[in-house]
Formats: structure tokens, sequence, C-alpha cells
């Protein structure tokens, strides 16, 4: 029959069909038929062919984060399949909605132990939102359907399609098919009216309120909402490191970042305020500390769409379920006229004992000592007006940025949050290149997560994608450096990294390149950087043995900061 056609055909009109634009992925024996159908749909499905499988997810990663689409990622069966599980994990951790799609060795050969065949559903079920594979190629655009709904509705997350190779070339009758509705997920739970009413009432009697501001803000869109929220009330508000976007650096109810290198200010008064009002953020330890400690004294109020996360770590008062954009809303109807000035004023307290203590000597270093993170990190903020998206890669660049860069825009921060995955920062900055082309997307980098994924440089070279590549260089693990330094009596084992002429290396994939060790060429470098069209390594010689403070020690309270080493 003239009108049937093969199950790899229906996967390409079936992605088209859910406006997918941009697959990130790499060939192999068991997706053979789909790359072979893919190369007739090259105009509407653009493939970018990464280096390594797991750079494909963080890719999928980075573009899902800035542009609050699905991210989509292509790979073969076996190794292909298992070197997508780092970053499945990563995005499920994070919340972030991508749909891997890999090969599969055909039926008759399941449970064979054929070449490269591997249990991914069974792998992937317990770190994955859904995990499914097709057998039949009448399945697919039901499947497909499905995965995405799945992934980008509610919280957001994961899901995996295993693609069995007889359903990819056994033929079928196509008709494209929507799916917004599954019997037993609730995406978005019900929203008790009486929990905003008591969500209203706390605010309303509080003299010392705080709300933290995570993630769950940007995946709701919920960024006026929450202005709305806290200009109503005059509600300081601390931020999560991946809700550091949701509202802008310099919003004067803005008061940082939480958690073990946040800033002093939302980190004491956490457990000094009356009233904790949580707004998509689950609590993680790295921002509670020592559980047993954290915010006794307040009233918690949380607002979440996954009603499991209410009561997992904090036990809380009022859980206001919902999506934020609406639940925030709706409370902020019922909020009165307040300001909270002699609250608000505690704040400038320790916001000037952080300058003096640590941010001064970070940003602020005479001539004749080594650069610092710090430093560079807030001479790249500036010189994009404060409006690049900035991806890290995990460790001290990663905090360093964090605290340093400055956010003006809405979704502006891609890092790898809950699993700290060394290697995330340059596949995912491709990924937010083709996300958001409109946009500068600077990525930095410590020389060990670097060399993670070196292999993305190819990736780059061949796109040309426009990554601003900035390589905070201090010739160690730094993280681990520091807490040796801080709590293993200075025991660097292992920590120092011997590293390659990182030029060299630049220049072998035909990427521009500039090295500065000396504070006085920085801002001319981080100029031509900019100035590039395409892609440019900035590698910045910093201090060897610098340490990002504030710190929370482990097990210690969230108001327990250090200010040194």
């Amino acid at each position: 029959m003239d009108n049937l056609i093969t199950g790899a055909e229906a996967l390409m009109r079936a992605l088209e069909h859910e406006g997918v634009r941009t697959i990130f992925g790499y060939p192999g024996g068991s997706i053979m038929p789909v790359f072979d159908a893919l190369y007739d749909h090259r105009k509407t499905l653009n493939h970018i062919l990464v280096r390594h499988e797991q750079g494909a997810t963080h890719a999928a990663q980075g573009f899902a984060r800035v542009s609050g689409e699905v991210g989509v990622c292509l790979v073969t069966s076996g190794p292909g399949a298992t070197n997508t599980i780092t970053g499945i994990a990563d995005a499920m951790i994070d919340s972030t909605p991508i749909v891997v799609i890999a090969g599969q060795v055909a039926t008759s050969f399941l449970g064979t132990d054929a070449f490269q065949e591997v249990d991914l559903v069974g792998v992937t079920q317990p770190i994955s939102k859904w995990s499914y594979q097709i057998r039949r190629a009448e399945d697919v655009p039901w499947a497909v359907a499905r995965a995405f709904y799945i992934a980008r509705s509610g919280r957001p997350g994961p899901v995996v399609l295993d693609f069995a190779k007889n359903a990819q070339t056994d033929k079928m009758e196509y008709a494209p098919v929507t799916v917004d509705f599954i019997r037993s997920y609730m995406p978005v739970p019900e929203t008790d009216p009486e929990s905003i009413r008591q969500a209203a009432d706390l605010i309303n009697g509080a003299e010392r309120p705080l709300v933290l501001v995570g993630q769950g803000v940007e995946l709701g869109n919920a960024q006026k909402e929450l202005r709305a929220f806290i200009e109503k009330a005059g509600l300081p508000a601390g931020c999560t490191l991946l809700g550091l976007s949701a509202l802008p650096s310099d919003h004067p109810l803005n008061k940082g970042m939480l958690g073990m290198h946040g800033n002093l200010g939302p980190n004491i008064n956490t457990n000094k305020c009356d009233v904790l009002i949580a707004v998509g953020m689950r609590f993680d330890d790295r921002v509670t500390g020592n559980v047993n400690t954290y915010a006794k004294q307040a009233k918690i109020i949380h607002f979440d769409i996954d009603p499991a996360e209410i009561n997992k770590n904090i036990k809380v008062d009022v859980a206001v379920l919902g999506n934020c954009k609406d639940t925030l809303a709706a409370v902020t109807e019922l909020l009165q006229l307040a300001t909270h000035q002699e609250w608000l004023d505690s704040f400038r307290v320790y916001e000037e004992v952080e300058e003096e203590k640590v941010i001064r000597s970070e940003l602020h270093r005479p001539a004749g000592r080594e650069l610092s993170m710090g430093e560079v990190v807030r001479a790249v903020s500036e010189a994009t007006g404060n409006k690049a998206i900035l991806v890290t890669d995990v460790g001290q660049n990663q905090m360093m940025s964090a605290r340093y860069f400055k956010y003006t825009q809405e979704r502006s921060i891609v890092t790898s949050g809950g699993l700290g995955t060394m290697g995330f920062g340059l596949p995912a900055a491709i990924g937010a290149t083709f996300g958001r082309p409109d946009r500068t997307v600077c990525v930095f980098m410590g020389d060990g997560g670097l060399q993670m994924n070196l292999q993305e440089l190819g990736t780059v070279m061949e796109q040309q994608a426009p990554v601003k590549m900035i390589l905070l260089n201090n010739n160690y693990l730094g993280n681990v450096r520091q807490w040796q330094a801080m709590f293993f009596n200075r025991r660097y084992s292992f920590t120092p990294m011997l590293n390659p002429d990182y030029m060299q290396i630049a220049a072998a994939y035909g990427i521009p390149s500039r090295r500065v060790m000396e504070r006085t060429d920085l801002p001319s470098a981080i100029a031509e950087m900019l100035a590039a069209e395409g892609p440019f390594l900035l590698e910045v010689c910093v201090e060897e043995e610098g340490n990002v403070m504030p710190m929370t020690p482990p097990g210690g309270s969230v108001n327990q900061m250090l200010l040194e080493c």
C-alpha cells in the first residue's frame, strides 16, 4: 500500500508534529534506519552531531533550560544508550524536559545478549519520568506524543524511548497523535482554596517573612507573578542556585543566593524569620544544611507542583499545591500592602559584613595579586551588560559564577544543580546557543570539568556554535582541594592537575583563543572574546588556592557560615 511508511519515518513525522526543530545525537547500528529517514528531513529537523552521547544529553538540557522547550537526543543501543545515563539522571533531579530516543536490537533478539543489547528501560526507570520500549511500528505516534506530554507537563523531566530495530523498519499507516491526558497521571494537582487562605493569613501576620525562590518559578513561567507577590507585601527573597535568574539581581527585594556558598543575609535570616515561604524549590540539603536546626522558629509555607516534595525534607505548616503561576497570583490577591522595613534593614548588616570580609578581597584586588575567579566572572558579566546566559560546569567555577554573575533576564542560568555533573558545562552551552541564538552564551569551566567532555570542542568547531568559553584555570580540582584544605589537613590527595596547552588544543579545532595571566590584559581579552562572531576560548590563569566563601561547613546549620578558610 502506497500510504504505508516505516516506523523510522513515522518517528520523523511525529517529532515534527511535536514542534521539534533541533536534535542532538550520534548514529550507530541499531538506530541507523532512523538516521536514514532523518536524511530526508534535514530541512525541518536540524540534527547536531555531538562527539559523545553524554554530550547529547547535556546539550539537550541546555537547549531545554533556556528555551522552555523539550530537548531531544537520538542515539544508538548498547554503549550509545548507556552513555546517556548521566544526562538522564541530571535532567531528572533538575526537572529538565528531555526525550532520549535510543535504538535497540530487534524484538526477536531481546534477552539473548545480542550485540549492543542493554535493558535500557530497566536501567532508566528509576531516573526518568517514563521509560518505554517501542516494539511495533504502529505504536510510534502514540509513544512519541505520550513521551513529549509527560516530559513537558507538570514538573518536567526526562523520558526515554527504547526503539526496537524491527519497529523502525516495519511499515505502518501514519496518523498524527496528540496526547493531553493520561489516566492516573495528574501533572498539576488541584489547589485547595483553604491553603490559599491559610498562606495569605500567615504572610499577612508575619513580621519577619522570607521567600525562598526556586527553579519552579522559571519552569512555571511565574516570574511576573513572583515579583507582584513579593512587592505587594514587601517580602525579601533569597534564590536557590537554579532559581537565580527568576528575579533580577538588582531587584531591591532580592537578597542573594541561598545555600552552602550563598550570601550571608538570606542564609542567616532563614533561622530568624517567623514565616518562611518556599516557592518551587525542594529544600535540597545544600540549601538547608542541618535539617534538625533549619528554620525551627518559623511557620513554613511550601508552594510546589509536586506533592512528593511536600514534607519530604522539611515539615511544613501550609502546602499550596499547583502551578505557582496560578497559586502565587491567588495568594497575592489576599495579601495586605506591607513594607517590613526594619526586617529588610537587618539584611543590610550582613551585606556589609560580607562585602568587607569576602567580596571586597575577591573583586577588588591590589596590583600584584593573582587574578581571582570572582573578578573574572564579574568582569565578563558587566561586559555583556549583565544580559548574557550563564552556563557553568561544576566546582569552584560554578559557585563563583553563580555568586558574581548578574542576572537581568529570565532563564539565564544553566548549571548542574542536584547531580553536580562535571563535564556538563561545554555541551550544555552548545545546546543553549541553539535554544536561544539571539542571546550571548558564556560558559565558565574549570580545568577539570572542561577535560571531562573536551571532545565537544569538535561539535563547536563543526557548528561554529558561538559559545564564549571562559576557562578558569587553577591547576587543581579546586572544589575538592578546598575541602581537603579545610577538613583534611591540606592533604591534597590527587587534586593537583597537570594540564595541557589549551591554546594549542583550541588551535587544533580552529577556535580563536587567548590566555590571560595579568589583570591588565583581562579587559581587552574579554572584549576580543565578545567581539568574535563565533566561538572563543578565553583561558584565565587564576590563583591556585583560592577558596569560595562564605561556606556552611558540611553538617552545619545554615546560619553558621564561615567567612574565611
